[in-house]
């Protein structure tokens, strides 16, 4: 059994599912459904509670991923009636079900036998019975019974038609884990990687520090914990953390493989990452048909504007609904919280219409699906406070409830002008862009920062953000994807590359491609190295200079950045690009001793153009303008949306959502049917409409 999920973790295979598209009919739109835990109420009450659903229009329910005790109250012993009753009722009031793997949730019978289940942390202290996500996924037992409870459930549910599909697991955290198991898998990881200990002392320069081996059963899990954040070996922290998010993609596979022995073709599988989980790379699981996220509105911090703390967090949805379609071309939020939770700092009241405008949000942003965190708010246990569908009483609507029902009316109405025959507009291919992200770079950036200042998160989402304001399309995409489907590439902060990705780069730009680099990217190579040639390496060529030095400023302080007849602050991070005789200077520092360095380059590459931003600004306007410059080059319109503010197109329908703190017009024109909202769209405002 571990060698086969050591396999998993290693070699990727293709999926032999459906078309993910194919599991959703484009005229429902999207669906809406809601979380229900038939385990924490009275029998007498499911009915009651299921026709409820079913009247206020909900189309489905989700249950089941914390019940593995329910299901297997003792070792090998099943009891599936309960379930049975409610996927009955289900199928009795038209609604249709998504089963969750209860593997989040081990029972506790399991832990006693086989305590060697549980994760270890940098502590070595083995985590416990009464938390979810606690297993040791590397643990040859974690994964036998792992195997027969999924395949229990997939025998008796696989064939079942009210049954649309399954969600693996619960918000997969790719958790460390030190436990022997964990340290076992590690070593095999490292020897399919490496194959020679020569090889892997020179990848980990453990010259450095006398860290050689001399064998891979000398190998141990480097804990930043014990050795200190400061004295641990930066690479092999790295291979940790790549180690640990394969380990969890192998997990994810290991189930589904298992659940497409015995489930019909028509029932999918996927699973709700965390929308803005820095931990876990969805890319690293590949046998699911899709990938779906969590997003909570309510994350207890001040967000945008005076409102900002009762709207939510606009950059949440706004990556979610982008990287997590791009992962496989459909998605859809497993998750969406009605209200209050008990986890956030503090827990306001959202302000009324937020719900209503995350849902409408997750529908211009192209999900199939959107499902709420609970139905029924619950009595007991730790998340008392999450507010639900409906309030303590089991029946009377919470106000997210309320706006819940609202969508749910408002996407019947829509549904009714859907037309098959809806094309994209022009200008909307015409602005198509993608980001290019890695999560090994977020690990590696955020290992070594260099200044307090710098977060690798916040400065590729300054990027995203900047193209939402222009209103172009944006999809996420890796090394190996199709570079020429997309006008306009932005790589922002892609510190580790290689020949190959840099050849690359340059083929598309040659081709008449428009390339947009941020600083630090290429500033190492694919094993976390410095280059030693010169700071920019490899990249030379490409960015049309050579990065002699780079500064950062302390907090508080600024320094000037001039281009054109415009000046620019920036404080974080700062290159100081001695530039080639054919690349054209866009801006240079200027103030500091080094007053008239350039900073941001343009050069043309055979058909395209290249544009290296070598600094962060402090507000983020050098790099708009750059961007807005690229696409003006090119003859492409683009907007101006103020931040918070999502303009966004699907399936013949224009959405506006407002985060903001303030009214916004739209500008629309005596063409336009307004089927939603209104054409000032307030704070948690939507607006809906088609143009004749």
């Amino acid at each position: 059994m571990l060698r086969k999920i050591l396999s998993l973790l290693l070699i990727a295979f293709i999926a032999g599912s459906i078309n993910a598209q194919e599991f959703f009919n484009k005229k429902d739109l999207m669906s809406v459904g809601v979380y229900y835990y038939p385990e924490h109420w009275n029998p007498e009450q499911w009915e009651r509670d299921i026709k409820n659903i079913a009247d206020h229009g909900f189309e489905f329910i989700h249950m089941a991923e914390f019940a593995w005790a329910m299901m297997e109250p003792e070792e090998g012993k099943y009891d599936f009636s309960w379930l049975d009753k409610v996927i009955d009722l289900a199928t009795k009031y038209k609604l249709k079900v998504i089963l969750g793997t209860p593997t989040p949730c081990p029972p506790v019978w399991m832990g006693i036998k086989y305590p060697e289940i549980y994760l270890m942390d940098a502590n070595y202290q083995r985590e416990e019975h009464g938390a979810r996500a606690n297993m040791s996924l590397s643990n040859p037992v974690v994964l036998e019974k792992t195997q027969q409870i999924v395949a229990e459930m997939a025998k008796r549910y696989g064939k079942n038609k009210t049954v649309i599909g399954w969600q693996i697991d619960n918000e997969p955290e790719a958790k460390e884990d030190y436990s022997p198991s964990s340290q076992k898998a590690f070593k095999e990881w490292l020897k399919e990687k490496y194959t020679t200990v020569e090889a892997l002392n020179d990848a980990w320069g453990t010259r450095f520090w006398s860290q050689l081996f001399s064998s891979f059963d000398e190998v141990h899990i480097y804990n930043a914990t014990s050795v200190g954040w400061w004295g641990a070996n930066p690479i092999a922290l790295l291979d940790f953390k790549r180690y640990t998010a394969d380990t969890q993609g192998a997990f994810l596979d290991f189930q589904a493989e298992e659940l497409r022995k015995y489930i019909e073709p028509s029932q999918y599988i996927t699973t709700n990452y965390v929308a803005k989980g820095g931990q876990t790379d969805p890319r690293r699981s590949n046998k699911m048909d899709f990938a779906s996220f969590t997003a909570y509105p309510n994350y207890g911090s001040n967000n945008l504007g005076d409102l900002g703390f009762r709207l939510g967090d606009h950059t949440v949805l706004m990556y979610a609904n982008d990287y997590y379609k791009s992962v496989d071309g459909v998605t859809g939020v497993m998750e969406l919280q009605p209200g209050q939770v008990n986890w956030a700092n503090h827990n306001s009241l959202l302000q009324p219409g937020t719900v209503r405008m995350w849902l409408w949000h997750c529908f211009a942003g192209g999900s199939s699906y959107a499902c709420t965190y609970r139905y029924r708010q619950v009595l007991y246990g730790s998340e008392q406070y999450h507010h639900g569908i409906v309030t303590t009483d089991g029946v009377t609507l919470s106000q997210g409830g309320e706006e819940y029902v609202q969508v749910v009316n408002e996407m019947k109405q829509l549904r009714k002008q859907y037309s098959s025959k809806a094309k994209t507009p022009e200008i909307l291919k015409n602005r198509k862009t993608a980001v290019m992200w890695s999560f090994d770079n977020l690990w590696n950036l955020d290992r070594q920062r260099q200044t307090y200042q710098w977060n690798t998160w916040s400065h590729m989402q300054r990027y995203q953000g900047i193209l939402h304001s222009l209103g172009a399309p944006v999809s996420f995409i890796t090394e190996e994807d199709d570079f020429e489907d997309y006008e306009f590439i932005v790589v922002p902060a892609y510190e580790m590359v290689d020949e190959a990705l840099v050849a690359k780069w340059t083929k598309y730009v040659e081709k008449g491609g428009n390339l947009i680099i941020s600083t630090r990217t290429g500033a190492k190579d694919k094993n976390a190295h410095l280059w030693e040639s010169n700071l920019s390496g490899i990249m030379n060529d490409l960015i049309g200079g050579e990065i002699e030095q780079f500064d950062m400023l302390p907090g508080g302080r600024t320094g000037n950045i001039v281009a054109g007849d415009k000046t620019y602050q920036w404080s974080s991070w700062g290159d100081l690009i001695k530039p080639y005789k054919d690349t054209n200077v866009q801006a240079s520092y200027d103030d500091q001793f080094y007053k008239g360095t350039a900073c941001v380059l343009k050069k043309k590459i055979g058909k395209g153009t290249l544009w290296y931003i070598g600094t962060e600004s402090t507000d983020g306007q050098l790099e708009k303008d750059i961007l807005k410059s690229a696409y003006e080059a090119n003859n492409v319109e683009v907007e101006d949306y103020p931040e918070g503010v999502f303009v966004q197109y699907r399936d013949g329908f224009w959405v506006a959502v407002n985060y903001s703190s303030e009214n916004y017009e739209l500008k629309l024109d005596e063409q336009t049917n307004v089927l939603i909202g209104e054409k000032v769209v307030p704070p948690a405002g939507v607006t809906v409409w088609q143009e004749k």
